[in-house]
């Protein structure tokens, strides 16, 4: 057998440049590149690893630095999202702290079911310098390390305490990445000292391997069974989700929602699979779902998931489905999502399972009374979002003028990127999407602090593309440092900052479940109340971004917004929009409800009355069974 004598982390690192994933015919690499950030546990492992592969060009996998650990997660998941989950990057970090500042990109990973690679250092395998810089000592076990909490997060997890166990673990955590249903984040655990320790390789383990990613085919028993049930609908509705746009399956659903007009709404994760002018497309639904999405599901007699996992948003916890008598269909790769809902499940590809229902309901198609009741909500729609657009609120503009604004000057192509804070119920009611790719808003961990760094990271995978971070202070406060890395790459990504000296989201919650908006607010601490409610603070954010090395435009009002978007897209660098807003609103109405359990005794009125309307809302809450 051919050897090679090689480190732990060069073997590694010569066995990911080589890996590659292909679907359709369409191969590329499965890891192109490393982000990391070194210190005593990966520097003289992964840090010498890579150094030596760019140096003797022995291995192609190139290294970025990144400025947090938890970024440079958040910018490899933006990239594999971007990339339908084909490619993704690995992430090194350093021993104990830097480790696990990725454990909350690794959750936000899995939750989005998006491909990962992580590799946070671990202590000595050997034990022999016990305990070491940054090491959790626990009573329990010699052998527990803080990287344990990655167990909880990842849908592979291995510790590599010997050269050779890398060889199946590597190959198990391709294997994970690769798989639709099982894909998420994948850790493998490396003690400092197995990263240095060198070990004759099979010459064979640093082959070039192509992961096929396939397409399960739909079984012809379950999509007759599927289409009998819509056969005999009256009121259909298809939920499109993330699995619909992964798939590649717009063509398809757009062409079967075309043919048979049952009307499409969407999820965060499926918005754009079907063009927001579409005959058939009604917008988000649930929580924060628009007008005809959640009329349309009052409704609905059946319901046709597609590649969702039909999370509380989506749902409205369980209330947007309001006939007795609904059933579902399901048509995702994975059963956990097919079954749910008591649902006929269709395990399959989506881009199959819509092409297999079309075949099979090539002469059926809803009444036309049904067209026309959908066609009259989606112009109810279109006046409700259009009012929202222009509502010449002041002195400080609405956000959702901002968004229109926004919406006006991009182009079809053009992304649009959003994690959290009230902006994501905006623009699921409101962004107009044809793209599917320009509609970028992770919403299933929605993770405060993701938006810049997945800047990064979607400019990285399609640099053809204008890419748009729209953040909210409190997110940019939490997380904006990768600025200084699309500075430092050289990548042109255009940050709206939207500053309204709080948190608008929670704020308004608060206030409704009868917390008076209670810490919510940027404000000094008052002499008087002792509470956070005194004057506005005075943090100059744009001057922060500028620091960060970004250009930044200001923005007073709308008008202004405009013509300082235009000099950003003509930008060829960073560019910061800076633009403040009123912090209560207006926002959009709201159609739907979301279930965040209110005390049930209290000695404020406030309290008191949120309640009585909370236990309003949870009459209307059930199964479906």
């Amino acid at each position: 057998m051919n050897t090679v004598r090689l480190t732990t982390s060069q073997a590694l690192v010569r066995f990911l440049a080589n890996q590659y994933s292909e679907r359709d015919g369409q191969e590329q690499r499965l890891i192109p590149g490393v982000w990391g950030i070194f210190g005593h546990g990966n520097v003289a492992g992964i840090g010498q690893a890579l150094l030596q592969a760019a140096m003797t060009q022995e291995a192609d996998l190139p290294y970025y630095l990144a400025r947090n650990e938890q970024g440079m997660v958040h910018a490899s998941v933006a990239y594999a999202k971007m990339r339908d989950r084909l490619a993704t990057y690995a992430c090194t970090a350093s021993t104990g702290p830097g480790s696990t500042n990725m454990i909350t990109g690794a959750a936000l990973a899995t939750t989005n079911r998006i491909p990962v690679l992580l590799l946070p250092s671990d202590m000595f395998a050997t034990r022999v310098a016990d305990p070491v810089l940054q090491q959790l000592e626990d009573t329990r076990g010699g052998d527990v390390t803080v990287n344990d909490a990655f167990r909880a997060v990842s849908k592979y997890f291995d510790r590599i305490s010997r050269p050779e166990q890398l060889i199946p673990a590597a190959l198990a955590a391709m294997r994970v990445l690769t798989d639709p249903v099982e894909t998420g984040a994948v850790t493998l655990a490396l003690p400092q000292d197995v990263q240095a320790e060198a070990y004759d390789w099979p010459v064979a383990f640093f082959r070039r391997r192509v992961w096929h990613v396939g397409r399960p085919v739909p079984e012809p028993a379950v999509v007759e069974r599927a289409a009998r049930l819509l056969r005999n609908a009256k009121k259909p509705l298809i939920v499109a989700g993330g699995g619909a746009v992964y798939s590649g399956a717009e063509t398809q659903l757009r062409a079967f929602a075309a043919a048979t007009g049952i009307p499409v709404a969407d999820t965060h994760a499926g918005k754009g699979a079907v063009a927001w002018d579409h005959p058939c497309a009604v917008g988000g639904i649930g929580s924060t779902g628009s007008y005809a999405a959640n009329e349309l599901a009052k409704e609905a007699d059946v319901v046709l998931g597609i590649g969702t996992r039909y999370s509380d948003f989506t749902t409205a916890s369980h209330t947007v489905f309001g006939n007795p008598d609904v059933a579902f269909v399901n048509l995702n790769v994975a059963r956990l999502d097919a079954v749910k809902h008591s649902a006929e499940p269709l395990v399959a590809d989506a881009r199959l399972g819509i092409e297999a229902l079309a075949g099979t309901l090539t002469d059926w198609e809803v009444d036309p009374q049904y067209r026309e009741h959908t066609r009259r909500l989606i112009a109810r729609t279109r006046e409700i979002e259009d009012r929202c657009f222009t509502v010449g609120h002041g002195p400080l503009p609405a956000q959702t003028e901002i968004l229109g604004a926004l919406g006006d000057v991009l182009g079809d192509r053009d992304v649009v990127i959003n994690a959290a804070g009230s902006m994501p119920g905006d623009l699921q009611q409101l962004w107009r999407a044809r793209d599917p790719k320009a509609y970028h808003v992770e919403y299933a961990y929605s993770c405060m602090g993701y938006e810049i760094a997945a800047g990064v990271g979607v400019k990285m995978a399609d640099p053809s593309r204008e890419v748009v971070v729209l953040v909210g202070d409190g997110s940019y406060l939490m997380m904006a440092q990768e600025i200084v890395t699309m500075v430092s790459e050289g990548l042109k990504v255009i940050v709206v900052l939207v500053q309204n000296h709080g948190f608008a989201s929670i704020g308004a919650l608060s206030d409704s479940l009868g917390s008076q908006r209670f810490g919510t607010k940027y404000r000094f601490r008052s002499g008087d109340t002792g509470l956070l409610d005194g004057d506005v603070l005075p943090v100059d954010l744009a001057a922060n971004a500028s620091s960060l090395g970004a250009d930044v435009l200001h923005a007073a009002s709308v008008d202004e917004f405009r013509t300082a978007m235009e000099k950003a897209k003509a930008a060829t660098r960073t560019t910061v929009v800076h633009v403040e807003t009123d912090l209560y609103g207006p926002n959009p109405p709201g159609h739907g409800w979301w279930d965040v359990p209110v005390s049930q005794t209290s000695a404020l009125e406030s309290t008191q009355a949120a309640y009585e309307a909370y236990a309003a809302h949870k009459l209307a809450q059930r199964h479906y069974l």
